[in-house]
């Protein structure tokens, strides 16, 4: 309740009616989208296609869910697609977005980033790499998924002194690993960890206990969204601040690297027609 002085109440009045629109201006219902190949974080449903699962979705819906938010998240196409759909303002946020300095003028990051993808070095079992640092890289043969998205600083750095061979994905480059075509492999902890799983190859590589790079994956509303306004990003901010705290993060992960290679698996075992 609002108490106003004598001779004030004209400030009251801009106060109440600040209120009011900010109350009105709650979104109720965002249609979201994000990369359908970045799993465990986002990636098609395949008994759903027009939708995303995953854990950047789950961690979304949670969040949504305490800001009384309605939420759709809508497979759009490949990630530059998606990209597009949510700069145009046809979508309203973007999931799983790295950083894009150039993308500053069409998207709101919001801060913190939902996740923090670490990439480590993957190896052979029975390799005998000396790892101290990235640099340490330099003297070896490596691939990456053309997939991955690491930050521009870490990929400068890769181009001036690593000695990267290319991979259309993932899978690719960690069969590269095991025919000994490369020395190691830089992957996403989860990404890595599930598909060595859904592989079959747990006995033969392993994650090296460095680092590389830890690329923010950010929440990014649309400039030209109807839903863009202080109420919203700053709810966003806060929920996303407070979920480190909660440890939320770690369990949806875990969740959806099982449900992934759940997923795999059941693939694997189909009939082939």
């Amino acid at each position: 309740m609002v108490s106003c002085a004598v001779g004030r109440w004209w400030l009251c009045g801009l106060a109440l009616m600040a209120t009011q629109a900010m109350a009105a201006g709650k979104c109720e219902r965002l249609v979201v989208t994000g990369s359908p190949d970045a799993p465990p974080y986002s990636w098609q449903d395949p008994r759903d296609p027009r939708h995303l699962i995953g854990a950047n979705v789950d961690l979304l819906r949670q969040v949504a869910d305490e800001l009384g938010v309605k939420i759709e998240v809508l497979y759009s196409g490949r990630r530059e697609q998606a990209l597009e759909e949510v700069r145009s303002g046809r979508m309203d946020l973007l999931l799983d977005t790295p950083m894009q300095v150039e993308q500053l003028t069409a998207l709101d990051y919001i801060h913190p980033p939902l996740q923090l993808n670490e990439y480590l070095v993957w190896t052979r079992h029975d390799a005998t790499l000396a790892l101290e640092g990235p640099a340490d890289l330099a003297r070896h043969r490596g691939t990456v998924s053309a997939k991955a998205r690491l930050t521009p600083a870490f990929e400068a750095f890769a181009k001036a002194q690593l000695k990267l061979v290319p991979s259309q994905n993932l899978t690719q480059a960690l069969q590269k690993l095991v025919l000994g075509q490369v020395d190691y492999v830089l992957a996403g902890r989860y990404s890595g960890m599930a598909m060595i799983q859904s592989l079959g190859l747990g006995a033969d590589l392993v994650a090296r206990d460095l680092v590389v790079d830890r690329p923010g994956l950010y929440l990014a509303v649309s400039h030209n969204s109807a839903c863009n306004d202080t109420w919203l990003r700053g709810q966003l901010a806060k929920k996303l601040t407070e979920l480190p705290v909660s440890g939320a993060s770690e369990g949806v992960l875990q969740r959806n690297v099982e449900r992934w290679k759940a997923q795999m698996q059941t693939t694997a075992d189909a009939p082939k027609q």
